[in-house]
């Protein structure tokens, strides 16, 4: 049976974690794979309970971590070279950045393995100032020489991983794309939407919008503040914000909020308290979440392929998002999203407000997104793509 050391950067709830997590408990018994990753940092929230519901135990490498020190990445490049002498795996696949490099690393000095890395974002633009991207670039073309096979999550992906960065050559990537288990965002809607609705005191004729992720820079939270205070002012509907998610940006984004005159409410929410904006903090259940939202923002100016959107159409939910990394292989633009310029609150802002207003269409393009990704997204077709890249690889 062929062996997998399987390494993400780090046990935090989003895509990597999902999808590392699915292939180890699906691909079995056909491969024995062993899933090795970082902890997740203090203000972002744990995956274990994905783990845990799939029976997975993984092992934690507590020197991986998020930001590059020399001491805890050394320290974490000789753990994992003590995990893959012991395990001795037939292949190595690495999942997004910091694993890539660590992981990458170890494998190529191990030299017995098959070495595969898959890109669920970049860290090419947006992200860093100019010199040091280009270190990073530099990283990356060298460790994809001596990979076997990279993986981009989508084909605009693939586009800017060979033709606009010219990381590796063209025969050298696979577009899989991810894969989820989404029959929980069908399941007892309306009993989860009157639960959400209840708790945060939102009325039937209110329209909640949220937006989902880590409250970080790449995500520009601000353009969705900025856009919604102009949503605001052309409106007579009543709209509510819910930023979920939790990170550096928490305090920076509060100010904002005041700057703009949003009242919000941050953190728990008393019975009987309302605001325009509320910080929720982290929702583990999104299913239970989404069910309650009546439209799904994103307002990145990077991403790979942004799991809220692929949930927000199982969902059923209209989506208003930058037109940003892979967004637009993942959405039908005017069917099932609307997408607007990097950064332009003006659209962005239209955007919404057309949603807003116009209940049938926001019915429309919920319907939509769940034809769009009930089969493309689902974690079966991920097993039998993966299956088929690794035979390729081992034979």
């Amino acid at each position: 049976m062929p062996k997998v050391l399987r390494i993400i950067n780090r046990f935090n709830l989003g895509g990597p974690t999902f999808n590392a997590a699915l292939l180890t408990k699906y691909m079995a018994p056909e491969y024995e794979t062993m899933l090795i990753g970082g902890r997740e940092e203090s203000s972002e929230e744990s995956s274990q309970h994905i783990l845990n519901d799939l029976g997975i135990k993984a092992h934690y490498v507590d020197e991986m971590q998020r930001d590059i020190g020399l001491s805890n990445d050394r320290q974490a490049y000789l753990s994992i070279k003590k995990i893959i002498k012991e395990f001795q795996p037939d292949i190595i696949h690495t999942h997004a950045s910091k694993a890539g490099a660590i992981g990458r690393s170890a494998g190529i000095a191990y030299g017995k393995a098959k070495i595969v890395h898959t890109f669920h974002g970049h860290v090419f633009h947006s992200y860093f100032g100019k010199v040091k991207t280009k270190v990073y670039q530099h990283i990356e073309r060298a460790l994809a020489l001596k990979t076997d096979k990279i993986i981009a999550i989508s084909l605009r992906q693939k586009l800017e991983l060979t033709k606009r960065y010219r990381i590796c050559s063209e025969d050298k990537v696979e577009v899989i794309p991810l894969g989820f288990d989404l029959s929980r965002f069908q399941e007892n809607v309306e009993t989860k939407r009157k639960s959400f609705r209840a708790k945060y005191n939102l009325e039937e004729d209110e329209i909640a919008i949220g937006i989902i992720g880590r409250l970080v820079p790449i995500k520009n939270h601000k353009l969705f503040l900025a856009s919604l205070k102009q949503v605001l002012g052309k409106t007579k509907k009543k709209v509510r914000a819910f930023l979920i998610g939790d990170g550096e940006e928490r305090e920076e984004l509060k100010a904002y909020a005041t700057l703009l005159g949003l009242d919000f409410v941050n953190g728990d929410f008393e019975p009987g308290m309302k605001a325009t904006v509320h910080f929720t903090s982290w929702i583990k259940d999104v299913d239970w979440a989404n069910s309650g939202l009546d439209i799904i923002a994103l307002s990145s100016l990077n991403e790979g392929t942004p799991v809220s959107l692929i949930e927000a159409q199982a969902s059923c939910k209209p989506i208003v998002s930058t037109k940003v990394g892979g967004v637009s292989n993942i959405v039908i633009p005017n069917e099932t999203a609307l997408l607007s310029p990097s950064n332009c609150p003006d659209s962005f802002s239209e955007n919404l407000l057309q949603l807003i207003e116009n209940e049938e269409k926001r019915a429309e393009m919920g319907r939509r997104g769940w034809e769009l990704v009930h089969e493309k997204y689902h974690y079966s077709r991920l097993v039998h793509d993966m299956n088929n890249l690794y035979t390729g690889l081992l034979h």
